[in-house]
């Protein structure tokens, strides 16, 4: 059983400028997915995007669309066009990598000029789109027959664009949903990640955690929500939600905005904040200690907060190279005591461009843990008795010898960052990890439950400081 302890909460610092992603590691994605074209027998993937599910084009061009839409074309030979809307044409890929762009102006918002473009059958026609072709669709999911009729072929890309290539390779089975190029949670491409991605991810990890701890550090009783976002501030990435804080039974409705809401002294709180390649989330109580609770909920928080973080740690004690993800989730499920809490969703996922690529962790999962995965602590906790809520997510990435020595090589600021953030969890928390999990938050696993005193935190029992 967890305890509380006093813990001063080391600096460890931040990358000053942004990472780079280099051109050859798109060239080298782009790559990888005409290999996977080939071995799904495609002649052509079609990558759909817009301003919300933009992380598949972006992962192959580092491009995503804005409030526009976009459309990929990629042949087996390698030759590929872009398509954009009127306010996109101006912000395009890097000419380096080899996309022509095309003025398609159905891709801009409504009401706006649509005189200047070519009709798409006859894009897609010039493209080599024609009878016979098999041709895959990538959006944002992929589907299973036993809830979605179709399966493989259900898509969730515009009908318009699936009518057209259906209607123009003349069989519906040869245009199929290709998600998992991408996506699926086994050997999907974008469950890998390459040092200049993690270097990237680092530092939006650092930004997010570092200013959910600069939030609860202005958190006041009588604090309004709306005054407390100016803390989570994205330097410039794009976020991948919206800023959620909430106070007292608000906590209850989990991806709410800031309000006008003023928090009281014994309320239940939470906070969550993503950027581009990470996010960080903390909940917990507006209280310096049980004593702010109400008589009759103490114990309960109490003994909520201190299995939640045992559960916590066994998370990230379990997750390892080669560990698969049905381990994981017996090994967190062990220790959940079901009078307390059931999990919300899946006892964490992968993380990517987008807050939730996937989750590898289910009851029985055979997928295996693989180095460059990067995986989000994501357990959310839902009361089994008076509504008190606690949580902490972080990003982890996993990684073998080779990839550890490949950061500590081109990345070495990010990679002592690392190895310090290593020996806080297990030092200061108790929590042991594996050689191969990589923390990147500023603030891992660190959790005052009673968030008025921060100095007070969650720590394993065996802990010997």
């Amino acid at each position: 059983m967890s305890r509380l302890d006093t813990i001063a909460l080391p600096e460890f610092g931040r990358d000053v400028r942004r990472p780079d992603i280099p051109l050859e590691v798109y060239r080298g994605r782009r790559g990888a997915v005409l290999e996977r074209m080939a071995a799904a027998g495609l002649d052509l993937l079609a990558v759909y995007a817009d301003r919300e599910h933009f992380a598949n084009l972006m992962y192959l061009t580092g491009f995503d669309p804005r409030f526009e839409e976009a459309l990929l074309l990629l042949d087996r030979s390698d030759r590929a066009r872009l398509l954009v809307g009127n306010e996109c044409m101006g912000y395009l890929p890097d000419p380096d990598l080899g996309i022509p762009a095309e003025l398609f102006q159905d891709f801009s918002l409504p009401g706006q000029p649509r005189g200047s473009s070519r009709p798409l059958r006859k894009v897609l026609e010039d493209f080599g789109v024609g009878p016979g072709c098999r041709i895959g669709c990538t959006g944002w999911k992929t589907f299973e027959h036993a809830l979605v009729e179709g399966g493989r072929h259900a898509m969730e890309v515009p009908a318009y664009l699936v009518d057209l290539l259906r209607d123009m390779t003349g069989a519906r089975e040869r245009v199929e949903n290709a998600g998992g190029i991408f996506m699926d949670p086994q050997d999907g491409l974008r469950r890998r990640n390459e040092p200049p991605q993690i270097a990237l991810y680092e530092y939006a990890a650092a930004r997010t955690s570092e200013s959910v701890l600069a939030l609860l550090r202005g958190l006041r009783e009588h604090v309004e929500e709306r005054e407390l976002e100016r803390f989570l501030d994205a330097e410039g990435l794009p976020l991948t939600c919206h800023r959620m804080i909430s106070f007292g039974d608000k906590v209850r409705r989990g991806l709410s905005s800031a309000t006008n809401r003023a928090a009281r002294l014994g309320d239940p709180y939470t906070v969550a904040f993503g950027v581009l390649g990470a996010l960080t989330c903390r909940a917990g109580c507006v209280a310096r200690g049980p004593q702010d609770l109400p008589a009759s909920g103490r114990e309960f928080y109490d003994a909520l907060a201190r299995n939640y973080f045992d559960v916590l740690a066994a998370w990230y004690g379990s997750i390892r190279v080669g560990a698969t993800g049905g381990e994981v989730f017996a090994a967190v499920e062990a220790l959940r005591d079901p009078r307390l809490f059931d999990f919300a969703v899946n006892p964490g996922h992968y993380l990517h461009l987008e807050e939730w690529l996937h989750s590898p962790f289910s009851p029985g999962s055979r997928v295996e843990l693989r180095s460059g995965m990067m995986l989000q602590a994501d357990i959310i906790p839902v009361s089994r008795g008076p509504f008190y809520y606690v949580n902490a997510e972080d990003g982890v990435v996993l990684a073998d010898v080779a990839l550890r020595d490949a950061m500590a090589q081109r990345h070495p600021h990010c990679w002592r960052r690392i190895e310090q953030r290593r020996a806080f969890m297990r030092d200061g928390l108790g929590i042991a990890l594996d050689a191969s999990v990589l923390p990147l938050s500023n603030i891992p696993a660190w959790l005052p439950p009673y968030a008025l005193d921060l100095q007070r935190v969650l720590v394993l029992a065996g802990c010997r400081r």
